[in-house]
């Protein structure tokens, strides 16, 4: 990457376990698209919740030759897919989201899928 990684954390004390555990997502990312500028993370906790417990809303945003590709995964997204969701569950949930959105912008910048503009060629 061009521009070092950043992470943040908002109402939720840093910790290294967490910020080791994006890093190594990040580095994935990197191996999928080599050609990545940069990448924010930001991991949030929004409310305390004490029924339905504490989950960590993450942020991810990819800057990419042209464009930035955004993903977010908030909190109830985690609780339909986990029994018992927490900051790991919903970090990996994100990256997954933005492994998926890495690889459709791949496919679409090297052609192999169309963008609404695209008209089919005269026969």
């Amino acid at each position: 990457m061009d521009v070092p990684l950043e992470i943040t954390f908002h109402n939720l004390k840093p910790s290294a376990e967490i910020e080791s555990l994006i890093r190594e997502h990040v580095d994935r990312l990197e191996k999928l698209y080599p050609h990545l500028i940069g990448c924010r993370v930001s991991v949030e906790m929004l409310h305390r919740q004490h029924r339905s417990g504490n989950i960590p809303e993450v942020h991810i945003a990819l800057r990419v030759p042209g464009r930035e590709v955004a993903v977010s995964r908030e909190p109830h997204h985690a609780k339909e897919r986990h029994a018992a969701p927490n900051v790991h569950t919903s970090i990996k949930d994100a990256f997954r989201a933005a492994e998926k959105r890495l690889k459709d912008f791949k496919q679409q910048q090297y052609g192999a899928v169309k963008t609404k503009g695209d008209s089919p060629s005269p026969a």
